[in-house]
């Protein structure tokens, strides 16, 4: 939206016939909450916020400060294109404040805002782009989900042995129509696996639009008479679901600090994993069928924590290969900007890079290198024992975040 925006609401309203308005935020650990509310409404919420009972939101509040406060933020508005035939749905993202208007400090997209400030400060500036996987899973006649996958199809696969053709074009079509712009869409390894990619933008956007493209599948998927499991492992034998992020750098000085940012993720990956991994299935997916189970790196090696792929356009890039979809976008994309940063300002030197394949490397290879968390309790407690974790995130957050992992 324009920056007047503002003064035009009543405007936006009649245009786009809209009905009902999702004032849309997110739980601590990324689940989508929202209050519909109806457009003569929005002013109000605009002035003076929408209050809600935060203390029915795990992890956010006692009943002796319950009530909080949504107020949106009006560039995130847009259509729903599924929910109505006449008239719209509008779904706006939301701050959560307090009743004296200071921010809530749980709310995960205010966090993100200011890690991306501290990174402008620092005259740095990050970027993300996100690879989404899911297995497409039927559902009993009760509408159940069952674990029998939408087809038997594999990695790039084609129809009719890809089932899923159809369902990737409208999730596509969708993400277009809600003014994201998806870069690739395809089938994955594992039997009604697939995966749909976007373009990289600003953390905050890219955040939106993860979650955003999530809902999507949901509920296309869903349309289809089927489930969209975005769990880590939701097929024991078969490869699990990736969030794989793409990260990149420009800086005002023009250095390239992408070396030193990867190194800084490097350094505080053991802390970030419950972040990046927050569920005990995570843990069952690290370390086999290609996803990460060592902290390493290497050029294009996609057996290793992060890889630098091979680029023609010119702009580098890393990915982080091991966070899954289970993860809070904001809270993971927080943590990985201040992780970089903090290697930046220590101009932090990587470690070497592995150039094996560590699915079929050697035992006295593996022996020597270091490994991430090897099941939940573990990343809990480097969690708990994390200076730099204190750092970037509240005390009430962390605890709740562990006692509900």
């Amino acid at each position: 939206m324009n920056s007047d925006f503002n003064d035009n609401i009543d405007e936006y309203i009649e245009h786009n016939n809209v009905q009902f308005i999702r004032l849309t935020f997110f739980d601590i650990f990324g689940g989508q909450r929202n209050i519909a509310i109806l457009p003569q409404q929005l002013k109000r919420a605009v002035e003076e916020g929408i209050a809600f009972d935060a203390s029915a939101i795990p992890g956010f509040s006692g009943d002796s400060r319950s009530d909080l406060f949504l107020e949106p933020d009006l560039k995130t508005l847009s259509v729903v294109p599924w929910r109505s035939i006449e008239g719209s749905v509008v779904r706006v993202f939301c701050d959560i404040t307090y009743p004296d208007g200071s921010p809530f400090e749980k709310d995960c997209r205010q966090l993100l805002k200011k890690a991306e400030k501290k990174a402008r400060e620092m005259g740095i500036y990050v970027e993300f782009g996100t690879e989404v996987e899911f297995y497409m899973l039927h559902c009993d006649e009760n509408g159940i989900p069952t674990k029998e996958p939408h087809d038997l199809a594999g990695y790039l696969s084609v129809s009719p042995g890809d089932r899923g053709e159809n369902v990737r074009r409208d999730i596509c079509q969708l993400l277009m129509e809600m003014g994201i712009i998806p870069e690739a869409s395809h089938h994955e390894q594992g039997p009604g696996q697939h995966e749909v990619d976007f373009r990289h933008g600003d953390p905050l956007q890219t955040a939106d639009n993860t979650s955003t493209c999530k809902w999507i599948v949901e509920n296309v998927v869903r349309s289809e008479g089927c489930y969209a499991d975005f769990s880590p492992k939701p097929l024991r034998d078969r490869p699990g679901n990736g969030m794989h992020l793409n990260i990149s750098l420009q800086s005002k000085d023009k250095e390239d600090y992408m070396y030193m940012f990867m190194a800084g993720v490097m350094e505080h990956i053991k802390e970030m994993t419950l972040f990046l991994n927050p569920r005990p299935e995570s843990y069952e997916r690290l370390g086999s069928m290609e996803a990460p189970g060592f902290i390493s790196w290497s050029e294009q090696n996609r057996s290793q924590l992060i890889r630098v792929p091979a680029i023609r356009s010119g702009r580098k890039r890393f990915e982080l290969r091991s966070p899954d979809p289970a993860a809070n976008p904001y809270l993971a994309y927080t943590l990985l900007i201040h992780a970089g940063l903090d290697g930046i300002r220590k101009r932090a030197k990587l470690i070497p890079p592995v150039d094996l394949d560590l699915n079929t490397a050697p035992a006295e290879i593996l022996g020597k290198l270091e490994r991430l968390p090897s099941h939940l309790e573990e990343a809990v407690r480097y969690a708990l024992e994390s200076g730099f974790i204190k750092e970037v995130l509240p005390d009430d957050l962390v605890r709740a975040y562990c006692d509900q992992a």
